[in-house]
């Protein structure tokens, strides 16, 4: 035990420690309601100003996961980068002396990355098909129609709000205007659809009618 504890907390293993308890933590608030499970995700899938989370974004696309939430790609990854990283400090570099062990480790930990991306693709690719296969045909035209947010919050990031449509209720995810943000059962209002991360942005109610 006392060796295992002291190789996962060296580096470069450390950092794949410490991102794996992040994720680990992630799903433990995630399953009890206190975080949304689409928190993280509207972070890296951001429609914003910002470049760098489409890029993310995009990168996931390109190894075949689109539709595979975001967390669990990190956390996959996470979770093969902390074995690569683990086992490679185990065997190899604590034998290597105090002055190159630093800069081996730093090796290691962007080395890792490679195999792990490639673990990571082809475990969850097979996922990623299936939530295609299942994913629902598009909706009908729903702008302008007026829902109830039912996450924590709504704002540029992330959010998602349930509409009437005639039967069950259609649940969405959205996105509001930079600086707004609603909180749970606030009236809004979908006024426009996203369709690089298939998100609606929306609005007040009365600033809807107000127009």
């Amino acid at each position: 035990m006392t060796e295992f504890l002291s190789t996962a907390l060296s580096f470069p293993t450390l950092v794949y420690s410490v991102l794996l308890a992040f994720c680990v933590i992630y799903w433990l608030l995630a399953a009890t309601g206190i975080l949304d499970f689409d928190t993280v995700d509207g972070w890296l899938g951001s429609d914003g100003d910002s470049v760098e989370p489409s890029q993310i974004a995009g990168m996931i696309a390109r190894l075949g996961l689109s539709g595979v939430p975001m967390m669990l790609v990190l956390t996959v990854l996470s979770w093969f980068g902390w074995l690569i990283t683990y086992f490679v400090q185990l065997w190899l570099l604590q034998h290597v002396p105090d002055t190159l062990r630093w800069l081996a480790g730093a090796g290691v930990l962007v080395a890792a990355l490679v195999p792990g991306v490639l673990a990571t693709s082809l475990l969850l690719r097979p996922l990623a098909k299936l939530i295609t296969r299942l994913r629902p045909p598009s909706p009908a035209p729903v702008l302008g129609r007026i829902g109830s947010v039912i996450s924590p919050r709504v704002d540029e990031t992330a959010g998602r709000a349930q509409f009437d449509d005639g039967g069950a209720g259609l649940i969405l995810q959205v996105r509001a205007m930079p600086g707004q943000g609603f909180a749970r059962g606030d009236r809004v209002v979908l006024i426009e659809h996203l369709a690089t991360s298939d998100t609606y942005r929306v609005i007040s109610e009365s600033a809807f009618h107000q127009q």
